[in-house]
C-alpha cells in the first residue's frame, strides 16, 4: 500500500536501494544472484570448465575439470560407444538424449540431421520405448529446442561448425556443398554460444562425440575433427 514501507535490515553482503515508488524500500542479497547455471548442485565447477574451454584457456579448464570428478565428462570418437554409453545410464526416470548444433550439418552423414525439426513434447516427456523420444538417441535436439531445459546424461554431438586454431577458434558454416569461414564477430559469437549451451544442459554427466572424419569426402576432414579431439584432451576430458 502507498505509504507503506517493506524493509529487511541490511548485512554487510546486501545493498538497500530505493525505486521509484515513494516509500518502498527494497533489499536486494548479492549472495542469491545466480552468477553461474545452477541446474543441480554439480553445475558451478563444470559451468566453470565449459567457460575457460570455449575461452581457450586450456590451464584453467584442466584445473576446473579436476574439480568434476562427480561429473562424468568422456570423449569418444565412436557414436555407437556413446549411445552406448548413455544408455547404461538410463535408470528409472533418469532421461538421456543426444545435443548437436544446428551449424553441425555433415551429422547427417552418421544419421543426425539437426534441420529436422524437433517433436519437443514427445522427446521430452516420452518413456524409452517410444521412438520419438529422447532415449531413442536418434533425432538430436539443437541449442534451440534444448535451451533453458536439460536431461539427466547427455550425448553432445560436435561438428567441424567450431574447430580450435593455434590461438582462436575457427567458426564455419555450411552452405551448400561446402563449409565456409565465418568472420563476422556477431555470428561468431553466436556459434560460440551455441556449444555454451550444448555444453551445459546435463544434470549428471555427458559424453562428448567427435566424428572422425571420412578421408573420401572432403567436407570432413579428418585434421579438423582430429583438432578438435586434441584440444579437448588438452583441456582435461578423458577418453573412453
Amino acid at each position: 500500500m502507498a505509504g507503506d514501507k517493506y524493509h529487511v535490515p541490511a548485512s554487510s553482503d546486501e545493498k538497500l536501494f530505493q525505486v521509484p515508488t515513494p516509500g518502498l524500500n527494497l533489499t536486494v542479497n548479492v549472495n542469491l544472484h545466480l552468477q553461474v547455471a545452477l541446474r543441480s548442485y554439480k553445475a558451478e565447477a563444470v559451468s566453470e570448465f565449459v567457460s575457460h574451454l570455449l575461452w581457450r584457456d586450456e590451464e584453467r579448464a584442466r584445473s576446473a575439470f579436476d574439480r568434476c570428478k562427480d561429473f562424468p565428462i568422456k570423449l569418444t570418437r565412436d557414436l555407437s560407444q556413446a549411445k552406448n554409453w548413455l544408455r547404461h545410464r538410463q535408470r528409472g526416470s533418469r532421461r538421456i538424449g543426444l545435443v548437436a548444433s544446428s551449424g553441425g550439418r555433415r551429422l547427417r552423414a552418421h544419421g543426425l540431421d539437426v534441420r529436422s525439426e524437433l517433436d519437443v513434447e514427445n522427446w521430452f516427456l516420452n518413456p524409452p520405448d517410444d521412438v520419438r523420444s529422447s532415449h531413442y538417441l536418434e533425432t538430436p535436439a539443437t541449442e534451440f529446442g534444448i535451451q533453458g531445459l536439460e536431461l539427466d546424461w547427455t550425448g553432445v554431438c560436435w561438428d567441424i561448425d567450431l574447430v580450435p586454431g593455434i590461438s582462436e577458434w575457427k567458426m564455419n558454416a555450411f552452405k551448400g556443398t561446402k563449409w565456409q569461414r565465418v568472420r563476422d564477430p556477431i555470428r561468431c559469437r553466436y556459434i560460440l554460444n551455441k556449444y555454451r549451451v550444448l555444453l551445459t544442459r546435463a544434470r549428471e554427466g555427458m559424453v562428448i562425440w567427435v566424428p572422425r572424419g571420412d578421408a573420401a569426402d572432403w567436407t570432413r576432414p579428418c585434421s579438423q575433427y582430429d583438432s578438435i579431439v586434441q584440444y579437448l584432451l588438452r583441456c582435461g576430458v578423458e577418453p573412453m
